[in-house]
């Protein structure tokens, strides 16, 4: 079996090889080069350093190693998405995305056509059952479980996706880069979002989408508080960054036509919470696997190591999650994923409404 490795020369990716090899598997590693061109000064993800990582990790286990280059690829598919999905009031995920037209699509079309399986460091499980159709679980380490990125794969990219370390344990797979004497052991795990680097996410917005100013206005009495540069730098649950006094205060809703950013006051205000969220886009992981009226789920929102539990329903535009507890920070443009609810398995992702 041909087997691509997608190694960034972090310690979750830098294991898979000594594992793959040790299951008798000889892995082609690629390492993918994304960021913004042009800003590569401002880059922070360490390319330079993630490269030598990666091809002294190729050189110890005899493997070959390429990089490919999906700089431009990245900024069509992802940082577009983003900035567009921003400009719309919209809460976007760059990560989601990303596996799914990056490490998924765009390297497929490339280079991983030509491989039967593609491997990466995810912290998530994928098997073929007895009748050969894929599925995807949640990670043995349900801390680091990044199923919620991985929701949005097409069933085709699932079928041929393997996930290493998915079986075990974060502190285990530390222990493992220190057995097997891979630079990576010690680094710290990346944050944010990879291709911004140095770059603040807010001066990015500007960069491309400007400032408008606009009122931020208390949503219980209408009463202006202040001014805001854009409903675009402002999400749903954000607290920071606001400029008001007498707070704590949360943004709670905002009004894309009138350019208005409505909050509330305290720590856990009311209007913060609701126990609905719309979907639609809604994707199931695989053919077999349908949603019905009623039906009992575990779901999640954001990345977060804790499950909630629900029931669905079917909407005309998608489904809709009838929560079991009121939750905060249902920000539209972002994903939610079902779990099944007493399996460890995925059932599928919608876009928050």
């Amino acid at each position: 079996m041909e087997i691509a490795a997608l190694v960034s020369g972090g310690v979750d990716s830098s294991v898979i090889v000594p594992l793959l090899k040790e299951q008798g598997f000889d892995p082609h590693i690629f390492y993918i080069k994304i960021g913004l061109e042009g800003k590569e000064d401002l880059m922070d993800c360490p390319a330079e350093e993630d490269i030598e990582i990666t091809t002294f990790i190729a050189r110890k286990y005899g493997c070959k190693f390429d990089i490919i280059d999906l700089q431009k690829e990245y900024y069509d598919r992802v940082a577009r998405y983003t900035m567009e999905s921003v400009r719309k009031g919209l809460t976007p995920n760059p990560d989601v995305m990303c596996n799914r037209f990056i490490k998924f699509g765009a390297f497929e079309e490339k280079a991983g056509y030509q491989f039967d399986r593609i491997a990466t460091g995810h912290y998530a499980q994928q098997w073929i059952d007895a009748e050969g159709v894929a599925w995807l679980g949640t990670a043995v380490d349900t801390f680091k479980d990044q199923t919620d990125f991985l929701a949005r794969i097409t069933y085709q990219q699932l079928k041929k996706a393997m996930f290493p370390v998915g079986g075990i344990p974060k502190s285990e797979v530390r222990q493992l880069a220190e057995k097997y004497g891979l630079p990576s052991a010690q680094r710290h795990d990346s944050q944010g979002i990879c291709f911004l680097g140095k770059i603040n996410y807010n001066d990015y917005i500007r960069e491309y989408v400007g400032e408008k100013e606009g009122d931020i206005i208390e949503l219980e009495t209408g009463k202006k508080l202040g001014k805001h540069k854009g409903f675009w730098f402002h999400t749903i649950g954000q607290r920071k960054g606001l400029g008001l006094g007498g707070g704590p205060w949360f943004v709670v809703k905002k009004d894309t036509e009138q350019n208005i950013v409505y909050v509330s006051q305290g720590y856990d205000p009311e209007t913060q919470y609701t126990n609905k969220i719309e979907l639609v886009d809604v994707q199931a992981m695989n053919p077999v696997i349908k949603f019905a009226e009623g039906q009992q789920v575990r779901y999640k929102i954001r990345h977060q190591p804790e499950f909630r539990t629900g029931t669905l329903s079917v909407t005309e535009r998608g489904l809709k999650i009838n929560s079991d507890v009121m939750i905060s920070g249902v920000a539209s443009g972002q994903f939610g994923t079902i779990y099944h609810a007493t399996e460890p398995v995925v059932l599928g992702s919608g876009v928050i409404e």
